[in-house]
């Protein structure tokens, strides 16, 4: 090993690396930067339904009126409130770490008027989330950013019901026509691998979005 390159139990700290990247590799795969708060309106952009039909997302988790979903990596909480009118007896926790995001959050839950949406600050690597707390976590593009991607999932397993889901919603990697940056998308293959890793499996992917995977896992 060059004097470079540094290893941990989980993780390699790479100092020459993409510079859409924080230098940091789990399994192989460069960890993104976070899109940070300034870029809040990119997620609430008018185009953004015809461009990744996320309200299909929604639609395809079958949610039951009780659950408890944690949208986890929520940003603004563009998808938190598109899921929470289903949610007539359950609700949603709002799910950053940014407060920032959080504030936003709030805004639009008064504007809204829609009160079963909670924000949760989460930590670089916990996600701030009671035992067998929540029904569903989804992350929608967020994934792929998280600084602590092992602890993080393992928080999230640890939080989900017994026969609780995951779904991760990512740009498909294997797809080189698809124009975003390369760290910000996801082989299925890669996704598979690293929920493995934290005791979850994989049920099946749908294929139903313009550019993106959804991949749904449950808890072993």
């Amino acid at each position: 090993m060059n004097a470079s390159t540094t290893t941990s139990t989980k993780y390699e700290q790479r100092t020459n690396h993409n510079p859409d990247g924080i230098g940091k590799f789990y399994m192989g795969r460069e960890i993104a930067h976070v899109m940070g708060h300034t870029g809040a309106m990119w997620l609430e952009r008018p185009s953004r339904e015809a461009e990744e039909q996320p309200s299909k997302i929604v639609n395809a988790l079958e949610l039951k009126p009780s659950d408890v979903v944690a949208d986890i990596g929520a940003g603004t909480g563009y998808l938190s409130f598109l899921m929470a009118p289903t949610l007539t007896q359950g609700k949603v926790l709002a799910v950053d770490i940014q407060p920032e995001m959080l504030d936003i959050i709030n805004f639009f839950k008064e504007d809204k008027h829609i009160d079963n949406v909670e924000p949760i600050l989460a930590t670089l690597n916990s996600p701030n989330l009671p035992p067998e707390s929540i029904d569903l976590a989804v992350m929608v593009d967020a994934y792929h950013e998280f600084e602590y991607p092992y602890e993080v999932m393992s928080g999230i397993a640890k939080a989900l019901k017994p026969g609780g889901r995951v779904a991760l919603v990512e740009y498909r990697g294997e797809n080189p026509f698809i124009m975003i940056k390369g760290l910000h998308k996801m082989t299925q293959k890669q996704v598979k691998k690293e929920m493995q890793a934290v005791g979850l499996t994989w049920q099946e992917t749908k294929n139903l979005l313009p550019q993106q995977h959804l991949m749904l896992f449950t808890k072993v």
